[in-house]
């Protein structure tokens, strides 16, 4: 009966854990001509985890957090979800569905329609709601695996691209370097604290050995979330990486990988605050920094936005940096609202294409008002969310983790963010202008009808009208961070 309770407590995993399974099954019996099916029914088994994952948000014992799968070494369970990673992976299972569905035109197109890409999207799905209901390292490194390992595959997909096999082969070298740096951090902090349970860890007092492995594992996990200086993967993936890949990377296990980060400092290593507040601090300037810098010269879009996904989770590391109290809510609110308008922006770039080549270079976009008006608004809409120009929706996000730095007096780091931000509109504004001010670079294919209505729908979510979503959103941030 415990046993049963415990999957209970752990639905939403245990549904894309069965759909999986059930997946791989009917693909190997079917082939690829299941393939169109099983993308369909995998994009229902992601938005029925989300809608899972949400409703434990009434579960009674919620506020206090979900337990299940007690172990001896770990009495408060493996598994462990709160308010905070609830919200996390209710956003990270949606944005994945998302993903899944708009991703349909370009594989038929690319002839990539090959039924183990959805399946690989649930598992590494599944592998992110993992680590963020992980309460032990062992069941984090597993969660991290999963989702590591599917990624490695995704972004190797396309087998006829040599840019993609190089970007599948980066990514597997560093990820598995970063993997033996977290592994290497959680064997020390087992050796000086006598246990992986986060209880365990919380526990125990500051010592060498603890703040060494504490490093270890800030590294493995800022390579996750592609924060410098572990960052040196993202560009070189995002352009070899296929375009839905690409969009999958940016949203879902984008926003896991930071409320991860966030979670394990604040709860596993949240009495040992002022061990590694500065660390955290020195990653978010870096990352703001690099990101901004770093796109300054690219002209391949896929590039520019791997830059820019380097410098927001920058942005979101100062509400990590601020501590739980201050923090926790801000990051929530900053990297949602920043994952939606991502997963717009790849969702025009999966769209345009031209003599049914996809497009990547900024000079691509030229006229592109001319030719579709409504994609050039909808995508000038989601550039102002990313780069937090007001009144776009993606200013109130950097505005709460400003406001978070500055209550946790880190005035340094806010105009760190500040001086990024600035630098930033030169790359951002540098899309708006090829779009509406240069000449037409020449007729483009016609939009797929999916990906039109996720890039509509995202840049509404992302226009300044709509403050009723802004401050629903900011409720249910600060409900879920305990505020």
């Amino acid at each position: 009966m415990d046993f049963l309770a415990d999957i209970n407590n752990a639905i939403p995993e245990a549904a894309l854990a069965g759909f999986g399974l059930v997946g791989l099954l009917l693909g190997a019996i079917g082939g690829d001509r299941t393939a169109g099916l099983i993308r369909l029914l995998a994009a229902v088994a992601l938005v029925a985890a989300s809608v899972l994952t949400a409703y434990q948000f009434q579960h009674p014992g919620a506020a206090d957090g979900i337990a299940a799968f007690a172990s001896a070494t770990s009495p408060d369970g493996l598994y462990r979800v709160t308010m905070f990673t609830l919200f996390a992976k209710t956003v990270t299972y949606a944005l994945a569905a998302l993903a899944l569905l708009m991703s349909g035109g370009f594989l038929k197109t690319s002839q990539m329609e090959r039924y183990e890409y959805p399946l690989l999207i649930v598992f590494g799905s599944l592998g992110a709601g993992l680590m963020l209901s992980a309460n032990d390292l062992m069941t984090l490194y597993v969660g991290i695996e999963t989702l590591s390992l599917s990624s490695y595959v995704l972004a190797a997909f396309r087998r006829d691209s040599l840019k993609s096999a190089e970007a599948g082969l980066k990514y597997f070298v560093l990820g598995a370097l970063a993997s033996g740096l977290l592994l290497y951090g959680s064997s020390l902090i087992y050796g000086f604290t006598g246990g992986t349970a986060y209880a365990v860890i919380a526990a125990a007092p500051i010592s060498v050995g603890l703040t060494f492995g504490l490093v270890f594992v800030v590294c493995g996990l800022s390579f996750k979330a592609s924060a410098a200086p572990f960052h040196i993967w993202t560009p070189d993936v995002y352009e070899g990486a296929p375009a839905p890949v690409v969009a999958f990377f940016s949203t879902a296990p984008k926003i896991a990988a930071v409320a991860l980060l966030a979670h394990v400092m604040f709860v596993t290593f949240g009495p040992h605050e002022e061990a590694w507040r500065q660390i955290i601090s020195i990653i978010s300037a870096a990352s703001m920094l690099i990101g901004a810098f770093g796109a300054l010269m690219q002209n391949s879009i896929k590039r520019i936005l791997a830059y820019s996904s380097i410098s927001n989770v920058g942005f979101a590391l100062i509400g990590v940096a601020a501590g739980v109290g201050n923090g926790a809510a801000s990051v929530l609110v900053y990297m949602t609202l920043y994952v939606i308008a991502t997963l717009g922006m790849f969702g025009g770039v999966l769209a345009l294409r031209r003599g049914g080549r996809a497009i990547d270079n900024v000079s691509d976009l030229n006229g592109l008002v001319k030719q579709k008006p409504g994609m050039a608004l909808g995508l000038l809409v989601l550039i102002f969310s990313v780069a937090g120009i007001p009144p776009a929706a993606g200013f109130w996000g950097k505005l709460q983790v400003f406001q978070a730095g500055l209550q946790a007096d880190m005035t340094w780091l806010v105009l760190v963010g500040a001086l990024s931000s600035v630098v930033s509109l030169g790359y951002y504004l540098r899309l708006v202008w090829a779009m509406f001010m240069k000449p037409s670079a020449g007729e483009l294919d016609k939009t797929d009808i999916s990906i039109g209505i996720i890039v509509l729908v995202t840049s509404l979510l992302m226009f300044p009208i709509l403050t009723v979503t802004i401050q629903m959103l900011l409720e249910t941030a600060a409900r879920a961070s305990g505020g």
